[in-house]
């Protein structure tokens, strides 16, 4: 059934009726269970009359103010938003945020509706739970993925995903620490070391802050950082599976990065959430390379192996080996900063992926992820029969796409134009990202298909 001209009035995102400042209006054609968005303004919109009215003596946060507009994910959706509203009767297709679309495995599904249910009786309530996670779902974990790397339980701490266990990490390593972040780079790595006063101001000419190490990943250096050039930071962000370049670092350069982070007595911070996706025998963990205990804290996340995203469950290892400069071990502090900071994750998503790391549990998610891969590879294709240069999609749900010349923000608004598809710039990836688009594999098997038709008439 689709509701046409649907209409609601939303006031901004900190859900408050401000005066003076009219509502955000949204009119589009949404069928019934789709997901309406809502947006936000874009930064440095101005407050109506706000002279007019009472102001505090509190200064705005200055690393705040350093953000460079809209979180990129928003500025998209506000883009989507002025699109709908020019064509009301397009058939948008999303390739652009990395959100799952197939249905969580019944397996798992079941397992969280039966542990929801059974919070209505007497026997079945639970309620505060441990702040690091349920033990037995910690042992998983620690069995289940990291069996051939000796990761303890204790070690590994449950959250309700890895982008929120980011911006504990740098709660945890606090203003003071100099970072380097791969270029391009998942955009939390950058926004979450400006507000916690990381970086410096940004350079509007090179698009890059000031006291971040950028690691430039390129096909030229098959996109992993020369390190031999690269400055000492105290802190490497690290995705591998890279996103958005999809690119799964080689055992030989996973070693490189943990000698060079020894040799500078750094702390590498990797992120695998896509290490399910690996399919050509690159480490799926940090933690397979001899001495990286001493060097790295490992995030992951069941979101993008689960469809977790709206679910919200992830982990983070902290290996009792890894100290600071003074020799305290990092997993006390963190543990203080969980205990401090979060109550635990959800119980029932806990359930769930207990359910999900179970025998039938691990057939069925990577049934799903291996559904994703088969839409990477049709996407592959595609861009190849186009005659473009595209890369990754084998070791992970993401293709990375060169148009040489071309501003990644006009190569998005013209695919978005023409052919009523949204793709993320490569830009809002880092300067790096420039010329480059990125599209996901996540999306219905038939929307890959239509997509893919559309990408072929349009160049």
């Amino acid at each position: 059934m689709m509701y046409k001209g649907l209409t609601c009035n939303l006031t901004p995102s900190d859900g408050l009726l401000h005066p003076r400042v009219p509502l955000i209006k949204i009119s589009a054609n949404y069928r019934v269970g789709e997901r309406a968005r809502l947006i936000v303004p874009r930064e440095g919109t101005e407050l109506q009359g706000i002279a007019d009215h009472h102001r505090t003596k509190v200064a705005r946060n200055v690393n705040l103010e350093r953000l460079q507009k809209n979180y990129l994910f928003p500025e998209i959706s506000a883009r989507e938003l002025e699109h709908m509203e020019k064509y009301p009767d397009a058939k948008i297709i999303s390739l652009g945020i990395g959100d799952t679309t197939q249905p969580i495995p019944d397996i798992v599904a079941h397992t969280m509706s039966d542990f929801a249910r059974d919070l209505s009786t007497r026997k079945g309530y639970r309620g505060y739970g441990a702040e690091q996670g349920n033990k037995e779902l910690r042992k998983a974990v620690a069995d289940t993925l990291y069996k051939d790397v000796a990761v303890k339980d204790t070690e590994v701490f449950i959250s309700d995903g890895s982008q929120c266990d980011i911006s504990r990490l740098q709660l945890l390593l606090g203003s003071e620490v100099s970072i380097a972040v791969q270029d391009p780079n998942f955009p939390a790595y950058m926004d979450s070391s400006v507000i916690i006063g990381q970086s410096g101001e940004f350079q509007d000419n090179m698009s890059k802050y000031k006291n971040v190490e950028y690691m430039t990943c390129k096909p030229e250096n098959n996109f992993f950082p020369d390190l031999s050039t690269a400055s000492r930071t105290d802190i490497i962000f690290f995705c591998s599976p890279n996103n958005p370049t999809g690119h799964a670092a080689s055992y030989k350069q996973l070693q490189q990065l943990v000698e060079f982070a020894k040799k500078n007595g750094s702390i590498i911070v990797y992120d695998s959430a896509y290490a399910a996706y690996i399919t050509d025998g690159s480490p799926r963990s940090i933690y397979e390379i001899p001495g990286a205990k001493e060097v790295a804290i490992e995030i992951s996340s069941f979101s993008k192996i689960a469809g977790f995203t709206g679910v919200r469950l992830g982990w983070t290892v902290v290996p009792e080996e890894l100290l600071y400069s003074n020799g305290f071990p990092v997993i006390h502090d963190f543990n203080r900063i969980v205990c401090t900071c979060f109550n635990g994750a959800s119980s029932i998503a806990q359930a769930g992926g207990l359910a999900c790391l179970s025998s039938d549990g691990l057939k069925a998610i990577y049934s799903v992820v291996d559904y994703y891969k088969e839409n990477a590879n049709v996407l592959l294709n595609t861009f190849a029969s186009m005659g473009l240069k595209a890369y990754g999609g084998v070791n992970a749900p993401y293709v990375w796409v060169n148009f040489p010349g071309l501003k990644s923000w006009d190569v998005f608004a013209e695919i978005l134009e023409k052919a009523n598809l949204i793709t993320v710039p490569g830009s809002g990836f880092g300067p790096g990202g420039e010329e480059y688009i990125r599209v996901t594999a996540f999306g219905h098997r038939e929307n890959i298909l239509e997509a893919s038709a559309r990408l072929k008439s349009l160049y």
